[in-house]
């Protein structure tokens, strides 16, 4: 899946507080590796997740592998609505 650099963060940046650690948790994936996922490339003890990125408008594309962080965020950003 393709998403732009700068919608991957809009979508990191809307996440309530805790969202980072409970998509780890819930996927049992290391905290620092879902930061890397959204573009904190600074957690070395973050596992690769399959993020490719390449210049271009809006902040570059980033080719994502694997879709669970994104999908899980954006699942977390519907309950947000739903219940806003």
């Amino acid at each position: 899946m393709n998403i732009t650099f700068n919608e991957l963060r809009r979508i990191k940046d809307n996440l309530p507080d805790g969202s980072i650690h409970r998509i780890a948790r819930e996927l049992d994936l290391n905290v620092e590796t879902v930061w890397n996922y959204f573009g904190g490339y600074g957690h070395p003890n973050g596992r690769p997740m399959g993020v490719h990125l390449e210049s271009g408008p809006d902040g570059g594309i980033v080719a994502l592998d694997d879709t669970r962080i994104l999908e899980r965020a954006r699942q977390i950003l519907q309950e947000q609505h739903a219940h806003a």
